[in-house]
């Protein structure tokens, strides 16, 4: 982007510290609300494009996984979500938290994934298969 071969990117926020410093310019936020650290770029909804995108963090393991394993997992990735430095790494970087137990990110990833395949054949960027 920067040697003028790409016009945009849609990306995490690993663009923020040139957006900063002038080299880049925020056309819009991907999320539900407007980005806390540049609140003047506005939302894809409020550009008219009917699309709300997050970038989850998630983690999986091999079907039958042994529950105590999954349990102790699941309470050490909360811990540390919970964790103020790991609020203020998240600030840093302009995303939200946003933690879900196994079944609800199981059903979430699902979800997503539908959402995702509608999309790519809605905008024709994908075979039917």
């Amino acid at each position: 982007m920067l040697g003028g071969y790409v016009d945009a990117v849609a990306d995490g926020t690993s663009w923020g510290e040139l957006v900063n410093a002038g080299r880049l310019r925020l056309l819009v936020a991907w999320g539900a609300q407007r980005s806390a650290n540049w609140p003047y770029a506005p939302t894809l909804r409020e550009s008219g494009i009917d699309l709300v995108a997050n970038a989850p963090y998630g983690i999986a393991g091999p079907k039958g996984m042994d529950p105590q394993i999954v349990r102790r997992m699941r309470d050490a990735f909360k811990s540390a979500m919970e964790d103020p430095s790991y609020s203020a790494a998240l600030k840093r970087l302009d995303q939200e938290p946003f933690y879900l137990a196994s079944r609800d990110y199981a059903d979430f990833v699902v979800r997503e994934i539908a959402e995702q395949n509608r999309l790519l054949k809605e905008l024709d960027l994908r075979p039917d298969r």
